[in-house]
């Protein structure tokens, strides 16, 4: 939708609520409800204001300490949430409502360079003074239960029901289950302006995937957020409850695949070409970056304690840092032929947050080009007994290689860094101070 056609939309009464929406360090959406009339009149000219500890919370939206930018000594203070146009789409699934995502800039126009958008802009700016652009596609896994999400919370998430009582990977029939609220979730994003390219069952009870079709790396990861809270509003809607956290049982994990190729200015692929299995030297050398620097940047691929316990050998999850042609046991698996060439990271799980991780994606590209870096060869067999290197297995490792990366400095700058080391240490504390179901199971009584 273009702001004439909003114009029209608010004038004919179709249209009375406008939505100006932010990705927060979770990659959430966090915003304003605004009037039509008022986003036309004002915002679209002067943008609008929030409060700056949208990044500089936990979870729970709770004010923690550590934030250099935000923090009660600062005064938390507002930033500003200018809208991107490009970006303006109806939203279907809300009665009179559309659209748009915000940059976040300070009052004196500078970015706010720990907003996971401005840290993926600086990261394309890179590809672009080389006359390239990225393309990114993200495979969201998530589970369907036919509980609220109210009954989930106040049942303590224990004893769900999933939509599907057994595996239903690839099968029509259990699918067929669950297509009324795949289906509305698929026109939906459609209605959005989105690509919908497929659903199919996964294999965890109530697992499923609805693919899209590839884009500019922004707008996908743009398209990737407002899907995730999109589905999960019309699971609300229809009296069930969607997760995409990364491991929520002992069965299979929610994975997000990411997909990303390089294109010159005229389209061309940069990644393509006639080396070995059909890759460029420059494709070879942004598969060697991704190697070389998988565990340092493992941090902005799993973001969360719960992220590590998807890293099960024999799960479909990767724990080898290797890479290999069409191999599902490996972390980076190439795909495609020609101009569709492209790898797959399939490290980041359904929590990731799609920006830090495409960002961590072209930066490492670049770092391998940049160096010219050799690529070791394909790996073929069964990655998880190679007994190579591996993906951290905890988030107080990625921590750990995170804080202690002068790659990461260096890339992103000490205050990028310092931000997200911050929010992984937030999340540790809270974590080493719960009590656990398996801490109670195991010693109430028998300790």
């Amino acid at each position: 939708m273009d702001i004439d056609e909003l114009h029209d939309e608010v004038r004919a009464g179709r249209i009375d609520t406008v939505l100006l929406a932010v990705a927060d360090m979770q990659g959430r959406l966090q915003g304003k409800r605004l009037s039509a009339r008022y986003f036309l009149e004002e915002v679209l000219g002067h943008a609008s204001e929030g409060c700056n500890y949208l990044l500089a919370v936990d979870v729970d939206m709770n004010t923690v300490d550590g934030y250099e930018m935000s923090s009660w000594e600062r005064g938390y203070g507002d930033f500003t949430m200018k809208p991107d146009l490009p970006t303006l789409r109806r939203v279907p699934w809300q009665d009179g409502t559309a659209l748009v995502m915000a940059d976040l800039l300070w009052e004196d126009g500078s970015d706010v360079t720990a907003s996971p958008r401005q840290i993926l802009r600086r990261q394309l700016d890179r590809l672009a003074g080389r006359g390239w652009g990225a393309f990114v596609g993200t495979e969201l896994e998530f589970v369907v239960f036919a509980d609220t999400y109210e009954d989930a919370w106040r049942r303590g998430y224990r004893d769900l029901t999933p939509a599907n009582l057994y595996n239903v990977d690839y099968s029509l029939l259990g699918t067929a289950r669950v297509e009324p609220l795949l289906r509305r979730i698929r026109l939906g994003m459609e209605g959005a302006g989105m690509y919908v390219e497929s659903a199919k069952g996964e294999c965890n009870l109530g697992q499923h995937e609805i693919a899209f079709r590839f884009g500019d790396a922004l707008a996908a990861c743009d398209d990737h957020s407002i899907y995730k809270n999109g589905a999960k509003e019309i699971a609300s809607q229809e009296g069930m409850s969607i997760t995409f956290m990364a491991k929520p049982n002992h069965r299979e994990g929610n994975s997000c695949h990411i997909h990303i190729s390089l294109r010159d200015e005229g389209g061309e692929p940069v990644m393509a070409g006639p080396g070995r299995h059909g890759l460029s030297p420059v494709g070879e050398h942004f598969i060697a970056g991704q190697l070389a620097l998988m565990r340092e940047l493992t941090l902005l691929y799993a973001p969360n304690i719960n992220s590590y316990k998807r890293y099960v050998p024999g799960s479909f999850a990767p724990t080898a840092v290797k890479w290999g042609v069409d191999n599902r046991t490996c972390a980076l698996r190439l795909v495609g032929h020609g101009p569709s060439l492209r790898i797959e990271n399939r490290v980041p799980g359904g929590d990731v947050n799609p920006y830090l991780a495409v960002s961590a994606l072209i930066a490492a590209g670049l770092h391998g080009i940049e160096n010219e870096l050799p690529l070791e060869d394909a790996f073929e067999g069964n990655a998880y007994s190679s007994g190579a290197e591996t993906v951290p297995h905890t988030l107080r490792d990625a921590l750990g290689l995170w804080e202690g990366s002068a790659f990461a400095r260096d890339a992103f700058g000490e205050d990028v860094v310092s931000h997200y080391a911050n929010n992984a240490r937030v999340e540790l504390a809270a974590f080493d101070a719960a009590v656990t179901d398996w801490e109670l199971f195991r010693g109430f009584e028998r300790m």
